[in-house]
Parts: structure tokens; C-alpha cells; sequence
């Protein structure tokens, strides 16, 4: 049981009526126009469904005269056989689910006086296994006829949802669409693979050509490693040539120190020996002079000696003529006086003789001083000879010593400007050590950072080439890479994420299969289980159905089609009256009653499977023989007998259940207002 009492305010003909339903059948009757229809409209629009709403403007169903109208459900929320309430959450046996329509287009659902979602009332009726939009259980007026012209699958999905198989076709078709959407992955994935092998020789190529300009690049830095680690080593060669230089300008320098030194001992030797020389000199020049002089004085002597001794050799001439003279004179006058006196005689004799004598005497000194004289010159002679050879060997050895001094100037002058070439070229070589040692200076300080800028490069390595060799290769090297200068470094990482891409997708491609296979086998098992579970279904409802044709002399089938094809599948009710072969309920093979009653004993055969505890049919005997509308009411009497179900029945005719097991509502008209009343089973 559900609704244990409906409760219609400003609805339609209603102007407040409460209506009380039972377990079991349920018979709504009165005359067209009282209202009956508009009870199950109310129970409709109350549980929210969508046929009400889509066919219906909702603010048209309020009375006339009123801004809102009211549908109220008492549903039954008592303990059931298994102990648990429909609705656990709410701990009521009973619970008001009410609908409030306004004319301003505002319709309104609430749950116990709460405000709630339609959401929210389908997961409570979910809770009593109520679907007010299944056909089968909510027939509204000509519902009987829209079964009847409903698709063979549309008639097979009503009856699943209606005795809650819906699950398994749910199922299948969940599995068909994740089948379709392996497919379609497949599909998809098999062309993302050959795409992306496409797109990956692509990138490969690309690859190829980064990896080659990689290669280059690293070629290009290790080039310019080489590079930087052959000018360190150009210019520590430099630096030790400068060292050596300097070394050797040291070496030189030294050379130089050691030779100005031995050219100015050379010269202060010379110096001195030129000192010494001169010293000699002026000696042999004072001695020259002294000999000189000493010759000059011998030579005055000797000229004196000469001439004394010429002059006394005159004298002695002279004297001795003069002698010879005075005693020629004195002979004469002795001659003279010879005739004179013995005195005088004797006196002239005696000057005579003294004369004589003189003679004799001067004769003899002036010789002997002659003598002296001459041996005097003859001394004077050797002397000067001597003195001569003295002065000649005086002399050559001051010429000798003149020599020896010029030559001594001269090596002088030689040493001297040796030693100021020397001493420029040691002022060379000290401003070329200076500069070497600048540039030393300048060399370490450039090696520093060839050295830095070389280790930022890499590890040390013995350059293979040299300079202008590593300059050429890299300048090939950069033309290979200008060829390959639309290569961008993102290459490396598309070709890798296609890569990985690629084996992602066939990897995947490998899973979908697997899948796809899977899914198969599922969508295969879910098959089975659907056409297992509808056909043992259908084999039932076809027995029931068959038997209750046969109490209206008529036979029949209910079978599924396209079994094999759950979208194609379809439930399809035969039925043959008057011993015609049973045919598809079809609207232009049989005619009104025949379908009423065709369709209504399916749906009685369909009764025990059905989920919901709640069914309603309006009118559905309207087409049908006095004979077949008591058949079909006892035997709906007797399909929900023993069942928790709440079968509601309007039809305008109450002949057709009185005195049985059923309770009847009366509906009628009065004044404009629907008055509902009851009625005692007799």
C-alpha cells in the first residue's frame, strides 16, 4: 500500500475533498464529469509526473476563482514485512507529500511541511519502487489506446521499467555504450596511433636532425673548449717563452753585469796601466831631459872644449908665433944687441931663456891642458855617445811607452764604448726585462681568465689542434648549424612526449582491445542475462496471459522480438478472438473492446511482476462488453489478492464490482463541486 489518503484542495472541480484508499482494489465511479479522472490527474501531479506537466499548463488545474490549488498524499511509511520503512531517513509511518500550484507559474513540492525538489520526490517515491511516468502503472484516460499504438520496443521497455528490469537493460546498454565508447576509443585511439606514428617519424626526422645539431653543438663546445684550453695553452707556451725570455734577458743581463764589470776592471786596469805608464813616461821623460840636459851640457862642454881647445891651439900658434916672434925679435935684438953689452947680453939671454922657458912652459901646459882638453872631449865624446844611446833608448821606450799608452787610450776608448754599449744594451735589456715582466704580469692576469673562462668550458684536455685549425672547424661546424638553425630545442621534447605519446597510445590501443574484447564479453554475459531474465518473464506473463483469454473464449501471445538486439528488441502481444488466429494488438486489426480487453489481460498477467505498490487505470472498460468488463474486474480482484498493492480503478460504471472484495469511491458533481463519498461493501 502507498497512499493511505489523497487530499485535493482548489484542484480542478475539487474544492476540499479527502479521499481515503485502501489495500487492494480501489474503484473510483461516477458519471462523466464528476471528477473521477481529475482524482488520479491530483495523485499525478502530486507524485510529479512528467505526462502531467508536459501536457498541461499546471496553474489551468487550479478551481476557478483561486490562486493556488493543493494535492496532499498520506503515503504509507510503516514498517514493512522486512522490518525497514520505504523511507528510513523519516521515522513516521505516515508522510504528506503535498503539491501547491499558484497561478503565477509557481509550483511548489513539499515533503512533511519542507520545502523540496521533484529531485528529491522521485528518490522518495524511488524508495517505495513508485515510477509515476511508467505507463503501466499510472494509465491515464485513452492510456489503454497508447499502449496499443506504442512500438514494440517502447512496449518493451514500459513493461522493464514497470516490474523493475529497467536494471538490466540499463545494464546492457550500459555496457553497449561503454562497448560504443571502446569503440569509439578504439577507433579513436588506433587513429590518434597512426597519427601520432605519423606525426612521430616526423618528429623522429626532427629528432634525427636535433640530435645531429646536439651532436654539433656538443662538438661546437668541445671545440670551444679545446679552444679555450689551446689558448690557455698558447698562452702558457707564451708564458714560458716570456719566462725564458726573461730568463734569458736575466741571463744576458747577467752577462752584461759581468761584462761591464770586466769592461771597466778592463778599464781602470788600462787606466792604471796608463797611469803607470805615464808615470814610466814622465820617469824616461825626466830621464830623457836629464839626459838631455846632460848631453846638452856635455855637448856645451865639448863645443867649449873644442873651441877652448881650438882657441888655445890658436893661442898656442898664436903664443908660439908670437913667441917665436918676440924671440925672432928678441934673436934680432939680441943680434942687435949682440954688439952690446955682456949685461945687456946676458939679460936678453936671460929673457930669452925666460922666454924660452915660457915658451916651453906654456907649451908643455897648454899641451897638457890640450891633453886634458882633448881627453876631456874624448870623455865628453863617449859621454855624449852614452848619453845619445841613453836618450835614444829613453826614447823608444817612451815612444814604446807613448805606444803603449795610445794603445791603452785606445783600448780605453774601445773598453769604454763596449762598456756604453754595454751599458745600453743593458738599459735594453733591463727596459726589455721590465716589459717582459709587464707582460708576464699581463700574461698571468690573461691566463687567469682564459684559465676561468676555459674551466667554465669544462675539465682541462690537451688540445689535439691548433688555434686556427679548431677556429676553421668551428666555423664549419657553425655552418653545419646554420642548416640547422630552424631546429628548435623544443624537438627533443615533443619527439620525446610523442614518443612516450605513441607508446602510451599503444599501450592504450593494446588495453581498448583488451577492452573492447572485455567489453564484448560483457556486453555478451549482460545479453544473456537480460534476454534470460525477459524471456523467463515473458514466459510467465504469456502463460497468464494466455489463460485469461481463454476465459474471454480468445487466444494469444505475448513473445520478444529481436532478442538478439536490445535496441531492435521489442515485446509484441498477439491476440485472436472467435477463433481467429491470434494477430499483433494493432489499433486497425481489432476493434476498441477487443484491444481493452486485450490490453487489460496483459496487464493482468502482468500484475504479479509488477515493483510498484501503487497502480491506477482510468476508464479502461469503456470499450468493453457487459462479459469481458466482469471478467476483467474479477480478475483484477483476484491478481492483487494476497499482494501489498493498491490498485486504483475508475471506470463509470460501479455494476461491475459490487459485491466483491473492493473498495468504491463514489464521485459526484454537485453545484459546480466535486463531492467524493464511500461506499460500504454489501
Amino acid at each position: 500500500m502507498l497512499i493511505q489518503e489523497i487530499i485535493l484542495e482548489n484542484f480542478m472541480s475539487y474544492e476540499y475533498a479527502r479521499v481515503p484508499l485502501r489495500q487492494g482494489v480501489n474503484v473510483v465511479c461516477g458519471p462523466n464529469g464528476a471528477g473521477k479522472s481529475s482524482m488520479l490527474l491530483g495523485i499525478s501531479v502530486a507524485l510529479g509526473q512528467t505526462y502531467t506537466e508536459r501536457s498541461k499548463k499546471l496553474s489551468q488545474l487550479i478551481r476557478w476563482g483561486k490562486d493556488q490549488a493543493r494535492i496532499t498524499l498520506a503515503l504509507d511509511n510503516s514498517p514493512k514485512k522486512t522490518g525497514k520503512r520505504p523511507v528510513q531517513k523519516i521515522k513516521k509511518d505516515q508522510i504528506f507529500l503535498t503539491r501547491t500550484l499558484r497561478r503565477d507559474g509557481k509550483y511548489e513540492f513539499e515533503l512533511d511541511n519542507r520545502a523540496v525538489t521533484k529531485a528529491d520526490v522521485q528518490r522518495v517515491l524511488a524508495n517505495f519502487g513508485v515510477d509515476p511516468d511508467n505507463l503501466l502503472i499510472i494509465m491515464h484516460q485513452n492510456m489503454t489506446e497508447q499502449f496499443t499504438v506504442l512500438s514494440l520496443q517502447e512496449k518493451l521497455r514500459v513493461v522493464e521499467a514497470a516490474v523493475g528490469l529497467e536494471k538490466y537493460r540499463a545494464n546492457v546498454l550500459e555496457a553497449q555504450r561503454k562497448l560504443g565508447r571502446i569503440i569509439s576509443q578504439e577507433e579513436s585511439v588506433n587513429n590518434l596511433l597512426e597519427n601520432a606514428a605519423q606525426t612521430l617519424n616526423y618528429w623522429r626526422d626532427q629528432y634525427d636532425r636535433y640530435q645531429q645539431k646536439k651532436q654539433l653543438q656538443m662538438k661546437r663546445r668541445l671545440l670551444e673548449r679545446e679552444l679555450a684550453w689551446a689558448e690557455v695553452a698558447k698562452k702558457e707556451n707564451n708564458l714560458s717563452n716570456l719566462e725564458a725570455r726573461i730568463k734569458q734577458e736575466q741571463g744576458e743581463l747577467q752577462t752584461l753585469g759581468n761584462e761591464i764589470a770586466k769592461v771597466e776592471q778592463q778599464i781602470t786596469e788600462s787606466q792604471s796601466r796608463i797611469t803607470l805608464f805615464k808615470d814610466e813616461w814622465k820617469k824616461h821623460l825626466e830621464t830623457r831631459l836629464a839626459l838631455e840636459h846632460e848631453k846638452a851640457v856635455h855637448e856645451v862642454n865639448l863645443q867649449l872644449a873644442n873651441q877652448t881647445l881650438q882657441d888655445m891651439q890658436a893661442m898656442i900658434e898664436s903664443s908660439k908665433e908670437h913667441m917665436t916672434d918676440c924671440l925672432s925679435r928678441i934673436q934680432q935684438f939680441e943680434t942687435t944687441l949682440g954688439r952690446a953689452t955682456t949685461t945687456v947680453a946676458t939679460r936678453l939671454t936671460e929673457v930669452k931663456n925666460a922666454y924660452q922657458s915660457l915658451e916651453t912652459t906654456w907649451t908643455q901646459q897648454f899641451t897638457a891642458r890640450s891633453q886634458n882638453l882633448k881627453q876631456t872631449i874624448d870623455n865628453a865624446t863617449h859621454q855624449l855617445q852614452t848619453i845619445t844611446t841613453q836618450i835614444t833608448q829613453t826614447e823608444n821606450q817612451t815612444n814604446k811607452l807613448s805606444t803603449e799608452i795610445d794603445h791603452a787610450t785606445n783600448q780605453i776608448v774601445d773598453h769604454k764604448i763596449n762598456n756604453a754599449l754595454l751599458q745600453y744594451r743593458k738599459e735594453t735589456a733591463q727596459k726589455n726585462l721590465k716589459e717582459l715582466d709587464n707582460e708576464l704580469k699581463t700574461a698571468k692576469t690573461e691566463l687567469a681568465e682564459l684559465v676561468s673562462r676555459a674551466e667554465q668550458a669544462g675539465p682541462r684536455l690537451v688540445p689535439m689542434k691548433n688555434i686556427a685549425e679548431i677556429l676553421d672547424e668551428i666555423r664549419l661546424t657553425d655552418g653545419h648549424l646554420a642548416a640547422l638553425a630552424d631546429v628548435s630545442e623544443d624537438i627533443e621534447r615533443m619527439y620525446e612526449n610523442y614518443s612516450k605519446l605513441y607508446l602510451e597510445l599503444k599501450e592504450k590501443a593494446r588495453l581498448v582491445a583488451e577492452n573492447h574484447q572485455k567489453a564484448l564479453e560483457e556486453v555478451k554475459t549482460r545479453m544473456e542475462s537480460w534476454r534470460t531474465v525477459i524471456q523467463s518473464l515473458l514466459n510467465h506473463v504469456n502463460l497468464q496471459y494466455q489463460a485469461i483469454l481463454a476465459n474471454a473464449q480468445a487466444t494469444g501471445e505475448v513473445r520478444l522480438t529481436n532478442g538478439h538486439d536490445i535496441e531492435a528488441a521489442g515485446l509484441e502481444v498477439l491476440v485472436g478472438f472467435k477463433g481467429t488466429k491470434p494477430i499483433p494488438l494493432d489499433t486497425h486489426a481489432q476493434s476498441g473492446g477487443e484491444r481493452s480487453t486485450a490490453t487489460m489481460s496483459f496487464l493482468l498477467a502482468l500484475q504479479q511482476h509488477v515493483r510498484s505498490p501503487f497502480r491506477a487505470v482510468d476508464e479502461y472498460d469503456i470499450h468493453m462488453d457487459p462479459k469481458n468488463r466482469e471478467m476483467i474486474a474479477n480478475l483484477l480482484i483476484e491478481a492483487v489478492k494476497g499482494l501489498d498493492t493498491q490498485y486504483l480503478a475508475i471506470t463509470p460504471s460501479q455494476i461491475t464490482f459490487a459485491g466483491k472484495d473492493v473498495h468504491i469511491i463514489t464521485v459526484q458533481n454537485i453545484e459546480g463541486k466535486s463531492a467524493v463519498k464511500e461506499v460500504e461493501a454489501q
